[in-house]
């Protein structure tokens, strides 16, 4: 019996991470006007994790009006754009295992959307991110603010 009640609450002990844990879904549309749907994303604090789901609405295919969404540290932003420029539609405009990077989807296309699941591991309450389109030129204007609480 004691044998029993013993893996019962070591069972119990494993799974309780797994019992606090929290997907939090956000969304955000890009279009061939090199828009994103919004300039700020909030993730609330008790989430985990974010799975972010980025649709393009627009119909230009991913070679001409490709769009991934990629967030960084503010300060890492700039450099990883611009490294980013180096890169090719393969590497989906980003830099090869870098570590600045803390999340990015694929480039996609219009009509076509992709997601991308992260852990909130990865940031800091109150921290300093953005997020942007890595494609060539689009970084500039299709960036905002992703603000974790």
């Amino acid at each position: 019996m004691k044998l029993l009640s013993s893996l019962l609450v070591l069972a119990a002990l494993a799974m309780a991470p797994s019992a606090y844990a929290r997907t939090c879904a956000l969304s955000i549309d890009s279009n061939d006007r090199m828009q994103f749907s919004t300039a700020t994303l909030t993730v609330p604090r008790d989430c985990t994790q974010v799975e972010l789901t980025l649709r393009h609405t627009g119909t230009r295919p991913v070679a001409v009006m490709g769009h991934n969404w990629v967030l960084t540290r503010t300060a890492d932003f700039t450099p990883v754009a611009q490294a980013g420029m180096r890169a090719r539609l393969e590497d989906n405009y980003l830099p090869k295992n870098d570590a600045r990077v803390i999340a990015a989807t694929p480039m996609i296309g219009g009509g076509q959307t992709t997601r991308v699941r992260f852990a909130t591991s990865k940031l800091t309450r109150g921290g300093d991110y953005t997020f942007f389109c890595s494609f060539p030129g689009h970084w500039g204007v299709m960036k905002g603010k992703l603000v974790f609480n």
